[in-house]
């Protein structure tokens, strides 16, 4: 039985009272807030495992709460919106959320980014050891393996492969990645990262053309299973 427990941030009644019931249904705790003062508030005092958080307030733009989060919590933050532009996802996840969902969202894959989120959670940081199934990543070794056969990884393949590795099942921008392997100033050189990508999943997947392990996320970024 689970004992994680969750935040609903959001000013619709029929919402929150579907996501209760959605939620306790699966043994998850719920706490609910329809303000984002509240659900600041709220986070503060219990520390939620993770959060929903709609992006659009009654008093503050979701986007705002998000921001203001991010400088203490460092927990999952799942986004619930009816805005489903490429452009609103893209900020949500650059300020940090770990996954972006609209509206109106199918109830067994928002239970499945819960739990992947989740468990992102509880992973220990000490692992250095990455394991997803045919694929190993010795951090401490820097050896990457497939069916126990090492992969000859450039630098910049295994740094791209570490930072999605690390990041298990949520969603990271484009801009983020390149900012993060290239440095700041790089943000705008999508192209690199596609080549990158490219090689990657022809060393990584089984079959390049139908990813299993970095999935492309349209206009957006990718994620890594």
């Amino acid at each position: 039985m689970s004992n994680h427990n969750i935040l609903i941030i959001d000013d619709e009644p029929q919402i929150r009272k579907l996501l209760e019931i959605t939620l306790e249904t699966n043994d998850y705790s719920v706490i609910q807030a329809e303000t984002g003062k509240m659900g600041i508030s709220l986070a503060a005092n219990y520390n939620p495992d993770l959060i929903l958080l709609d992006i659009e307030l009654p008093d503050k733009n979701g986007q705002q709460i998000l921001t203001e989060l991010r400088q203490w919590y460092n927990k999952a933050i799942i986004m619930l919106s009816v805005l489903s532009n490429e452009e609103e996802i893209v900020k949500a996840l650059d300020n940090g959320a770990t996954d972006y969902l609209s509206k109106p969202f199918r109830t067994a894959e928002l239970l499945a980014r819960i739990r992947n989120a989740i468990k992102r959670n509880d992973l220990p940081n000490t692992n250095s050891i990455l394991i997803f199934n045919d694929i190993s990543i010795d951090l401490v070794a820097r050896i990457v393996k497939r069916n126990d056969e090492i992969l000859k990884l450039t630098t910049t393949e295994y740094n791209v492969l570490v930072l999605l590795a690390k990041n298990e099942g949520r969603v990271l921008t484009q801009q983020f990645i390149l900012k993060e392997v290239w440095g700041v100033g790089s943000q705008t050189e999508a192209q690199y990262l596609r080549v990158f990508v490219g090689t990657l999943r022809k060393k990584i997947e089984e079959n390049p053309a139908k990813p299993t392990h970095i999935i492309t996320e349209n206009g957006i970024g990718y994620r890594f299973h």
